[in-house]
C-alpha cells in the first residue's frame, strides 16, 4: 500500500472564471512543480481525476441546478434563469463548459476517496477540491459543485463509513456544514475568520446541528488578526477533543490557505507555521483513529505566488513523511516563476518573523478565541 498518492491533471486548471477572478487553478501548477523541483513527488505518485457523473452529483445537488449549470456553460441560460442558482454572478460568473470543468474537480476528490478506502493508498490529496460554499441547488463563493459534499455521501453509500470533516479555510465551511447539519453519522469541524468581518457570515459557535446532527457540528470563529500560536492551540485542542469524541472512519481534510497575513481577502495573520502544524496533527490522528484513511482537498489560497505553493506542498510532505521542508526553497523553482510572478517570491520555507508589524491587541485577540473554543466543545467535555 502507497503511504499516498496526489490526484492532478491540466485539465483541472480549466476551472477558470475569468483573467482577473481571484480564484487561480494555477497555484494547482505552481505547487505540484515546487514539489518536483524539491524532488519530493514522482510520476508515479500522480493519479488522473475522472469527471463525477451526473448520477453521483445528484447526491448533494439538485437536477434542475444540475441542467442549469450545463445550459450556462453552452451559453443557453438566460441571466434571469442564472440568478436563480447563483449563476453570472460578480464570484462565480459564467464560464464555457462550466459543467465539465466542475465536474472534474468533485470527480478528482471522488478519485482520491476511492483510492483511500479501497486500500490503495492511506492517504490520498486532490488540491483541485475543495469547494466548500457549494449549495444543493445554487452556487456560492466562486463554489459551483460541492466536492467534498458529494465526496462524503459518496462514502456513506459506498462504504458506510462515518466521516469527520475538517475544514481549516479563512472561510467557514457552510456548504458543507448544511448538508449534513441533521446527520449523526458525519461530524464537520470549520475554523475560520469570524464572520462578522467576512463572506459568508456563518459559522457561529452555537451553530451545533439539528435533530440527530446535533452535536455533531462544530464551529471555531476566530478574531481577526489572529496568529499563529492562538490558531495553532484552538485547532490542536478542539480537534483533538472532537476526534476522540466522534471517533470517525475516515477524516476528510479542506485545506484552504487563506487564513495566511498575505492573503489579499482575509483578515487573519498566521504563517507557514501554521500550515506546517495544520496537516502534522491530522497525519498522527488519522493513524491513531483511522488506521491512516485521510483525504485531503484544497480550497481558498489567493496570494497563488507566495503562500499556496508552500502551505499545500507542506501537506504532501507529511503524508509522505518528508518533514524536511526548511531553509531554502529550490532555486531551480524561483528561477523558473519568478519572471511570471508579480511580486517577489519567498526564498525559504519559513516566513520571516518579522513579516508583519506587532498586533496591538494580540493578547485580547488569544483570550477571546480561547473562549470561543471552551463554547465550541462544552457539548463534549465532562460537566
Amino acid at each position: 500500500m502507497k503511504d499516498a498518492v496526489f490526484v492532478y491533471s491540466d485539465e483541472l486548471l480549466s476551472y477558470r472564471f475569468s483573467e482577473n477572478h481571484p480564484f487561480n487553478q494555477f497555484r494547482l501548477k505552481l505547487t505540484l512543480d515546487l514539489l518536483r523541483k524539491f524532488d519530493a513527488i514522482s510520476t508515479e505518485d500522480i493519479i488522473v481525476p475522472r469527471r463525477a457523473v451526473d448520477e453521483e452529483l445528484l447526491l448533494n445537488h439538485d437536477e434542475a441546478y444540475i441542467e442549469a449549470v450545463k445550459a450556462a456553460g453552452r451559453g443557453k441560460l438566460s441571466s434571469d434563469r442564472a440568478g436563480n442558482f447563483g449563476l453570472g454572478t460578480e464570484d462565480t460568473p459564467i464560464f464555457t463548459n462550466m459543467h465539465e470543468a466542475s465536474a472534474l474537480l468533485v470527480g478528482g476528490t471522488l478519485t482520491a476517496v476511492d483510492h483511500v478506502m479501497t486500500g490503495k493508498s492511506r492517504h490520498a490529496l486532490h488540491l483541485g477540491g475543495g469547494l466548500h460554499h457549494g449549495f444543493r441547488g445554487k452556487a456560492s463563493g466562486f463554489c459551483i459543485y460541492n466536492d467534498s459534499a458529494v465526496a462524503i455521501k459518496y462514502i456513506q453509500e459506498k462504504y458506510h463509513a462515518r466521516v469527520l470533516y475538517v475544514d481549516t479555510d479563512a472561510h467557514h465551511g457552510d456548504g458543507v456544514q448544511w448538508s449534513f447539519y441533521d446527520d449523526e453519522n458525519v461530524c464537520t469541524f470549520s475554523i475560520h475568520e469570524t464572520g462578522r468581518y467576512l463572506f459568508p457570515g456563518t459559522g457561529n459557535v452555537n451553530e451545533w446541528g439539528i435533530g440527530k446532527g446535533y452535536g455533531y457540528s462544530f464551529n471555531i470563529p476566530l478574531d481577526a488578526f489572529t496568529e499563529d500560536e492562538s490558531f495553532i492551540d484552538a485547532y490542536t485542542t478542539a480537534l483533538k477533543e472532537i476526534v476522540h469524541y466522534f471517533k470517525p472512519d475516515v477524516i476528510l481534510t479542506q485545506n484552504g490557505a487563506d487564513a495566511h497575513y498575505y492573503d489579499p481577502l482575509t483578515h487573519l495573520s498566521v504563517s507557514m507555521a501554521t500550515y506546517q502544524a495544520i496537516p502534522k496533527l491530522v497525519h498522527e490522528l488519522a493513524h491513531e483513529y483511522c488506521d491512516g484513511r485521510w483525504i485531503a482537498v484544497g480550497g481558498g489560497g489567493y496570494d497563488i505566488w507566495r503562500v499556496v505553493p508552500r502551505a499545500w506542498s507542506l501537506i504532501w510532505l507529511e503524508m509522505t513523511r518528508q518533514t524536511h521542508a526548511k531553509g531554502a526553497l529550490p532555486s531551480s523553482w524561483l528561477e523558473k516563476w519568478q519572471p511570471y510572478s508579480p511580486i517577489s517570491l519567498p526564498k525559504y520555507w519559513e516566513d520571516p518573523t518579522d513579516m508583519y508589524p506587532p498586533i496591538p491587541r494580540k493578547k485580547e485577540i488569544e483570550e477571546k478565541n480561547q473562549q470561543t473554543v471552551n463554547r465550541a466543545l462544552i457539548f463534549i467535555r465532562p460537566q
